[in-house]
């Protein structure tokens, strides 16, 4: 089987999650709560021949190749389909707690070059950007239903586009002519929105619209702060939980939680006594973000904008801690 993804910061991974020393070496259990097609999962189990995992992935078809990579490793790797958010909001309570967890919230490359479903405006094909191909708005239909402020307000807030309003505008323009239907048309849309200085910049002018449409159609920002939280409190006490974030929206959502976690007290100052524990709940392993090396760019581009934070569970967190993760990002 052609493998097309490569995993970014696996070295960094193996070295800041390795389930090294007791009490979990000799039974270790992880989650690798965003599977692709197993890269990451394929090194822990070659690295740590005693380790466990459960591999989770929305997507059906992107998990079937990482089940036939993974094949060899037999009983040590076990498999679920969902989202992350709804699996660790549901976590069986008689389930063996997890020693390590680990988040990689990049697309895979393969649903770029292989899934067909207009993740690239490389490629000709249907706009639809779905995980889940089987629920869900599609990009398409964002692009042919949302109003244009709408259009304009989710482009700048997933992207930062500078350009956001002209793109919204084109795209409501064109769109009453007839659907965009393909990622060229809506590639060729931006295009032609963007003032001629703007399409030879360092990215094509398309790339942060793709983006935020994306996200908006995975609800990738909405599903993280709960399943971040969720998560932590599933993890075993001394146990570690690493995120891979790719954009500064996402990791922002993730530095913060952890410095929270790192706290002794979060309480708003209006509050006479304490409420939330007043002990730090995670130790920070990684005090600044984790970045890929030269080297590692060179060789695999998409790790360009790649950061790794990692803590240790002290204890379980509060719904204070997700509560002011959530007000902190309003």
């Amino acid at each position: 089987m052609e493998i097309v993804h490569t995993p970014v910061l696996l070295d960094e991974c193996l070295k800041y999650l390795s389930p090294v020393g007791e009490p979990f070496e000799k039974t270790a259990f992880m989650i690798d709560s965003t599977l692709g097609e197993g890269g990451h999962s394929n090194a822990f189990l070659s690295n740590f021949p005693s380790l466990h995992i459960l591999g989770l992935d929305r997507d059906k078809t992107i998990q079937a190749r990482a089940r036939e990579r993974l094949s060899v490793f037999g009983e040590r790797m076990d498999f679920y389909n969902g989202w992350f958010n709804d699996f660790y909001a549901d976590y069986p309570s008689d389930k063996k707690r997890p020693d390590i967890i680990l988040f990689d919230l990049g697309i895979s490359v393969y649903h770029y070059e292989k899934s067909g479903r207009g993740f690239s405006f490389r490629y000709d094909e249907p706009l639809d950007m779905r995980l889940n191909f089987e629920e869900g708005e599609s990009a398409s239909d964002i692009v042919n239903s949302w109003r244009e402020e709408e259009l304009a307000n989710m482009i700048y807030l997933y992207s930062d586009e500078k350009m956001s309003r002209r793109i919204a505008h084109a795209i409501v323009e064109v769109r009453a002519g007839g659907k965009i239907e393909s990622s060229k048309q809506l590639a060729d849309v931006i295009w032609n929105a963007v003032p001629a200085n703007y399409r030879h910049g360092n990215i094509h002018p398309a790339t942060r619209t793709f983006q935020a449409l994306r996200i908006a159609v995975n609800s990738e920002l909405h599903r993280l702060p709960k399943a971040l939280h969720d998560a932590f409190n599933v993890l075993e006490n001394g146990g570690k939980l690493g995120v891979i974030t790719f954009h500064s929206l996402e990791d922002r959502i993730v530095k913060n939680y952890f410095r929270n976690l790192g706290k002794q007290c979060i309480c708003p100052p209006e509050y006479a006594q304490c409420k939330c524990g007043g002990k730090s709940c995670a130790e920070l392993l990684t005090r600044k973000p984790v970045e890929p090396s030269v080297e590692e760019v060179k060789t695999n581009s998409p790790s360009r904008s790649a950061k790794l934070r990692v803590v240790r569970k002290l204890r379980d967190a509060t719904e204070m801690h997700r509560l002011q993760i959530m007000q902190e990002e309003m």
